[in-house]
C-alpha cells in the first residue's frame, strides 16, 4: 500500500491552476484523477490547470460542465472533465456512457467524484481541496491503493521540481 499525501495551501487561483499544472505534466493515458470539495473551493480551476499541463489551448475554454455533465477537451491525449454536481448517487449513473471516459485512452478528471460511489475506478489520484480562508484552500493528493508506487514517485518528483510546498509523509 503507498503511502504519503501531498498537501499544499493555495492563496490564489492563479496558485491553485499552477498546481493543476503539476497535475496535468504528470497526468497520463488512463489516469483518473478524483476531486472533492465543498462548494466554491476551486475544483474547476485546478481542472484549468490540470487541463494546460495536458498540453489543451488556452483558446479550449475549460469550465464547468455542470449542465452537460462531460466535456473532453484535445490535448496531448483527450482530457475529460465529468462534473457529477447535478448526479444525487451513483444510480444516476446507470444512463450515462462514462465508463469509456474512465477506462479509455485519456486522462478522466472527476469533480465531485464523491457521488460515483463504488463506480468510481480502484486506480486513481484522490484529491481534496477545502477552504482555509475566504481566499485560499488547502489542496490535498493521496494515491489511492491501487495507484502504482512509481507513479506516485514520479508526482512527488514533478512536485517537488515545481518548488511547490511539498509532501508530507503519512503516519506510521
Amino acid at each position: 500500500m503507498i503511502s504519503g499525501k501531498i498537501e499544499y495551501l493555495s492563496r490564489s487561483e492563479r496558485e491553485t491552476r499552477l498546481a493543476g499544472t503539476v497535475l496535468g505534466r504528470w497526468a497520463r493515458p488512463g489516469d483518473v484523477l478524483a476531486l472533492v470539495g465543498e462548494l466554491g473551493t476551486g475544483k474547476t480551476c485546478l481542472v484549468q490547470g490540470i487541463a494546460l499541463g495536458l498540453d489543451v489551448p488556452a483558446s479550449s475554454r475549460v469550465r464547468s460542465p455542470s449542465f452537460v455533465i462531460l466535456h473532453t477537451y484535445a490535448g496531448r491525449c483527450p482530457v475529460h472533465h465529468l462534473d457529477l454536481y447535478r448526479i444525487r448517487g451513483p444510480e444516476e449513473l446507470e444512463d450515462l456512457d462514462w465508463r469509456d471516459v474512465l477506462y479509455g485512452d485519456g486522462v478522466c478528471v472527476i469533480e465531485w467524484a464523491d457521488r460515483m460511489g463504488n463506480f468510481l475506478p480502484a486506480r486513481r489520484l484522490d484529491v481534496a481541496l477545502f477552504h482555509s480562508t475566504e481566499e485560499s484552500r488547502w489542496i490535498q493528493i493521496r494515491p489511492s491503493a491501487a495507484l502504482e508506487q512509481s507513479r506516485w514517485q514520479d508526482l512527488v518528483g514533478s512536485w517537488e521540481a515545481a518548488n511547490l510546498p511539498g509532501p508530507t509523509p503519512e503516519p506510521g
